[in-house]
């Protein structure tokens, strides 16, 4: 009897409940939406003395971007309307301030502030908390612990490893020599620079290149890329349980699944290997110390190791950093090339002259290409593989023509944008190698060519990419002439690197050899 009226008191007050869980949604809604309202208020008092394009009140400037392969010019043409900075908004509440001059970027750049809370954050659930995205006494430590990794003499023996790795992609390449077939470069190449990084830093011996179908691992991390960027143009992604139950997300936690497996796999077998070791001397007795030596090793001054969880960070942040980026910047350089035949002519004799018919670069070649040099870094300029950085400042910054930015802010720097400022660089869209003579070089700021950032943030392998992309240059225009084809011209995409929408295609013809 007692629990039918129970019962029946409860049907009588489930109707009341429709009403509460209706007024406590409508409460959370008035609560939010006024969050963002002031958040958005603050935002606009912080960037007042920015003008910057119109901005919607829902979507900011989103809209704008067409992801057609136009978006990046659209940003230049912002650029020169808008001198040194202009605010772009992602949302009714989120804004990044988009510097594309030198002197602007300088300021950001000499500083050791930390990477934003709004683009990073979307990275960090993949590549973890590693000195990609951490900050303040973790990326010092990080740091360094991991800079022994990137001394000459760690450095030295990747160089046979790389020429070795860029081999096996040119043999693939013999079946387009020989039907002058177009054929796109982004897959072959980061498929390379995967198998080169998996020799170099990790010692792995891996068939990628080789295997058939595509490589789940570099599969991956093209989602990963796509679905991130994507999250961070919709506004209603920025929230970690909107994007945890889309489709979308459960894309994401498939792709990072397969990344973080990949990357397990190989730490899992070093440390097997590694058992019986205790030393790096002792190691160093049988084979050269590579990248994931030095990180098992380090030792800070209270002889602390990294952790199990920052090891995988740091595994993770250098497999896909080591890969990706050195992928798009290739890519492009031959690209360029391609389409120069004057200057390919040019670097193909140095490079002849200084190989002396060998078919592998050494150490000591590496330095003695500087018009090959030259060439790549313009390219670099043209294509940064990393087209933006950005950065949260924790204190006011006052920029040189006297605007002040206050704490808290977020800035983006449009290294694309900087490297084509046609205040800085005389025709900026022309490729022009003489660009990086020494004594053009010291006419110009010393942060006008950041394609690696600078600072003490500045990126810890580019001595690392700059070997990888000069003995691969080197070796493909030694044993190849690389062709223009006027129907494929990349659209680029601003991801996590610079890609293009519809792939880099060339065409190639063998060398003759030498009499």
């Amino acid at each position: 009897m007692q629990l039918t009226e129970v019962f029946f008191k409860y049907q009588l007050t489930w109707p009341h409940m429709h009403y509460f869980l209706a007024a406590l949604c409508l409460a959370a809604a008035v609560y939010k939406l006024t969050f963002i309202f002031l958040k958005r208020k603050a935002v606009l008092q912080s960037f007042e003395a920015f003008p910057g394009p119109p901005a919607r009140l829902l979507f900011g400037n989103v809209l704008e971007f067409k992801q057609d392969g136009t978006d990046l010019f659209k940003v230049l043409k912002w650029a020169e309307k808008y001198p040194y900075a202009f605010p772009l908004w992602f949302g009714p509440s989120v804004c990044i301030l988009n510097i594309h001059h030198p002197d602007y970027v300088k300021t950001i750049l000499a500083s050791i502030e930390p990477k934003d809370d709004f683009a990073y954050k979307f990275i960090e659930s993949w590549i973890g908390n590693g000195l990609l995205v951490s900050k303040g006494q973790k990326w010092f430590r990080h740091r360094r612990l991991l800079t022994p990794g990137f001394h000459y003499d760690i450095l030295k023996p990747y160089v046979k490893l790389m020429s070795e790795s860029a081999k096996t992609m040119l043999d693939k390449w013999e079946r387009y020599a020989n039907t002058e077939e177009t054929f796109e470069l982004f897959e072959h190449v980061s498929l390379m620079t995967l198998d080169s990084i998996l020799r170099c830093a990790f010692s792995c011996n891996s068939n990628c290149q080789i295997e058939g179908g595509t490589n789940a691992y570099i599969k991956a991390v093209y989602e990963l890329s796509n679905l991130i960027n994507l999250r961070m143009r919709t506004f209603p992604y920025h929230s970690d349980l909107i994007f945890h139950l889309s489709p979308h997300g459960f894309r994401y936690r498939r792709a990072r699944k397969v990344a973080h497996s990949h990357t397990n796999e190989v730490i899992k077998k070093r440390k097997e290997a590694l058992k019986e070791e205790t030393e790096l001397g002792r190691i160093q007795t049988k084979r050269y110390l590579d990248f994931l030596d030095i990180l098992l090793f380090a030792r800070d001054e209270k002889q602390q190791g990294l952790s199990d969880e920052d090891l995988r960070a740091e595994v993770d942040t250098f497999m896909f950093e080591g890969h990706d980026t050195t992928a798009s910047g290739l890519s492009f350089i031959l690209y360029c090339l391609a389409c120069h035949p004057e200057h390919q002519r040019l670097c193909r004799d140095e490079i002849c002259e200084v190989l002396q018919g060998k078919d592998t670069m050494e150490w000591e070649d590496v330095n003695k290409i500087p018009y090959t040099t030259m060439c790549i870094k313009e390219s670099l300029r043209l294509y940064p593989p990393v087209p933006g950085i950005s950065r949260q400042i924790t204190k006011p910054i006052t920029f040189f023509d006297g605007r002040i930015l206050p704490a808290g802010s977020q800035i983006g720097i449009s290294v694309f944008g900087t490297h084509r400022n046609s205040t800085v660089w005389e025709n900026p869209n022309v490729f022009d190698p003489l660009r990086f003579l020494p004594e053009n070089v010291s006419k110009r700021s010393s942060h006008a060519f950041v394609p690696f950032s600078a600072g003490p943030r500045n990126c810890i392998g580019q001595t690392f990419a700059m070997n990888e992309m000069k003995v691969v240059t080197a070796l493909t225009l030694k044993r190849y002439h690389l062709i223009e084809d006027p129907k494929f011209k990349p659209k680029m995409i601003p991801r996590l690197v610079l890609r293009s929408l519809n792939g880099i295609h060339i065409k190639i013809k063998p060398v003759e050899p030498e009499v």
